[in-house]
């Protein structure tokens, strides 16, 4: 699947370009600028990767998440990473 196809599966609001332009991030959702990720075994995240979504969502005015989508199609486990504090 795409970051468009996740983005009308969750029902958030698609980014331009994926973020390049003035709204940073791949979309919005509630009040959280998302960061789609779509892998086929495994995905690292690390405080690199959490900085990146973090800035985005700032710039935004929102709250950070990442999807993760990892697997083939019709078979995907799908994963949101939002901070707790």
């Amino acid at each position: 699947m795409s970051e468009r196809a996740e983005s009308k599966r969750i029902g958030a609001k698609q980014h331009k370009n994926s973020g390049r332009g003035t709204h940073k991030g791949d979309a919005s959702w509630k009040n959280f600028t998302v960061d789609f990720k779509e892998v086929g075994k495994s995905f690292t995240i690390n405080k690199d990767v959490w900085a990146k979504a973090t800035t985005d969502a700032i710039r935004n005015g929102n709250d950070p998440a990442i999807v993760i989508a990892i697997g083939p199609d019709g078979a995907k486990v799908r994963l949101a990473v939002i901070e707790m504090s």
